[in-house]
């Protein structure tokens, strides 16, 4: 299983350190060129900004729900964080606070979806039979997505007399529990199945639909 994350627009401001090693983060050879690109195009001055570990540096909701730094090393390995500034991240990685919104258009950039999915689609794994856990919002999912591995997406409804209602506030927390519940498992769900099993023994209220785990709320 690997588990997708979106960015968050909270982050921390990390305290004088050392600046950010482009060298040293995940899938560097196929995404490295278009990080320097927008970099430039965005403020080169990041470059000398202090880093931190990437778990540590986005604090939005998700990120609060699902504790990152927490979890062991192991677990923190089946996971990658999307960006539209580093293109995909572990959390490992060290990186500065940024601001980049997925709305930003940068010249001789463009969308940052558009920039990204050729790169994305070389660097990232993808393999017939892996499970691909997706708590990303829309404008990321849009730079990437699997052609062989199963996509599993993860969705917040709520129940009114029988009446499905997608509950958008609650997304992202939703989204950080269910990820947490699945990264402790003793073992790791291999198939949508066994992710719901997870899901469900954390108690949560799921339904399988045919690429989606939904979370009643």
């Amino acid at each position: 299983m690997l588990v997708l994350l979106p960015p968050s627009e909270g982050k921390a401001q990390r305290e004088p350190g050392e600046p950010v090693d482009l060298g040293s983060l995940a899938f560097a050879a196929e995404l490295g060129e278009r990080r320097e690109e927008l970099l430039d195009a965005l403020d080169p001055g990041l470059r000398m900004a202090p880093a931190a570990p990437a778990a540590e540096v986005y604090t939005g909701v998700l990120f609060q729900r699902l504790r990152l730094p927490e979890l062991p090393a192991k677990a923190q390995r089946r996971v990658l964080i999307a960006s539209f500034l580093w293109g995909m991240v572990r959390p490992s990685d060290g990186i500065p606070h940024y601001r980049f919104s997925p709305k930003t258009r940068l010249e001789g950039i463009g969308p940052p979806a558009t920039y990204w999915r050729p790169a994305l689609a070389e660097a990232l794994p993808d393999k017939e039979g892996d499970l691909i856990v997706d708590m990303r919002s829309g404008p990321y999912v849009a730079a990437w997505k699997p052609q062989r591995a199963t996509l599993l997406g993860v969705r917040a409804f709520s129940d009114n007399g029988g009446k499905r209602k997608p509950v958008t506030h609650m997304t992202k927390a939703v989204r950080g529990e269910v990820a947490r519940a699945l990264l402790r498992a003793k073992q790791a769900p291999a198939d949508p199945d066994a992710a719901a099993t997870i899901a469900e023994s954390a108690g949560f209220t799921v339904e399988l639909g045919d690429s989606s785990l939904d979370v009643i709320v």
